[in-house]
């Protein structure tokens, strides 16, 4: 045991030393967190963080569907929230619901749509989890996190409580901003739940059906059984933009459809998703992202923004 993890050793939940961390991501590829922590619940997360000291390295891990965890691993002590307690979905009222960072967005939707909640089926098309969801306010099918988010709760690197107001109103928060595939919500912050709401009274055969169809369209359309993270590159301009131009249609013109660097490969089905064939790296998958991003600089004057987030250490050849 190292001292590191002694600290931690009181503690309720799951810690391992120099974890794989591949096997908890969508793309399998990545080195090991120096810590790893599974926390048994909302008191055993800020009773480590109370432990771990505030200057030391601390990152987050959901699901792992839009992260990159490169080679070299990732320093300090990583916090990954999911399964069991942390999938709790609790319904608050008639359209409103509690649900935990690490409840499914598909799995969020399905519980609205049983529950007769109308508005939510929107999060069946996005990959990963609640709590990732709002730093980039994810959307799909012309609605985002924030048309539906009513308060954030989470802890701070010291264990405090804290909550926020998202987009609806809930007097007395901080309040946070969002924008299209972005918010300010503060980096220190753990998110821990959600409260959302829904936009009324539904059916729910009709929202279940709602659903279906969305998973359909997905599977025709997307890699969604490949080794990928998603969507690799925000749109760069927003929905409601009278000439909103589309990743995927950049990415298309500037020649980039089945590009490859090892073992990553741009999809052919949507070529907005970067893949893992089978033996990608996570630098092969990152450089083939900074490859295509270079091409529609130069083909377009395009920069496009990366929706996958990227962390760890870069390991040396």
């Amino acid at each position: 045991m190292t001292p590191e993890s002694a600290r931690l050793s009181s503690l309720r939940g799951k810690l391992l030393e120099q974890a794989p961390l591949a096997p908890y991501t969508w793309f399998r590829v990545g080195g090991p967190a120096d810590l790893l922590f599974l926390p048994a619940d909302d008191a055993d997360l800020a009773a480590a963080l109370a432990i771990w000291p505030s200057d030391a390295p601390l990152s987050v891990l959901g699901v792992g569907s839009n992260t990159i965890v490169r080679d070299g691993g990732v320093d300090g002590l990583m916090v990954r929230l999911v399964g069991g307690y942390w999938g709790q979905i609790e319904q608050v009222s008639d359209t409103d619901l509690f649900v935990r960072a690490g409840a499914l967005d598909l799995t969020v939707a399905r519980a609205a749509a049983t529950r007769g909640i109308a508005g939510l089926s929107f999060l069946s098309g996005i990959p990963g989890a609640l709590g990732g969801a709002v730093r980039t306010n994810a959307g799909c099918y012309g609605r985002e996190l924030k048309d539906c988010l009513v308060r954030i709760d989470g802890r701070t690197r010291s264990g405090g409580a804290v909550s926020f107001q998202g987009e609806l109103e809930e007097l007395g928060l901080p309040r946070v901003t969002f924008g299209y595939r972005h918010s300010d919500f503060p980096e220190d912050v753990i998110i821990t739940g959600l409260t959302l709401r829904g936009s009324g009274p539904g059916d729910p055969a009709a929202l279940r059906a709602d659903i279906e169809a969305h998973q359909a369209r997905r599977a025709e359309t997307q890699p969604i059984r490949e080794k990928t993270g998603g969507s690799t590159f925000a749109n760069p301009d927003p929905p409601d933009h009278p000439a909103a131009r589309s990743s995927w249609k950049l990415v298309d013109a500037a020649g980039c459809r089945g590009l490859r660097v090892g073992g990553a490969q741009v999809s052919e089905k949507h070529c907005n998703f970067l893949i893992n064939t089978g033996t990608a790296r996570a630098a092969d998958i990152e450089a083939l992202g900074e490859l295509v991003r270079a091409r529609v600089l130069e083909q377009t004057g395009v920069k496009l923004r990366w929706e996958i987030r990227r962390v760890g250490r870069v390991q040396a050849d």
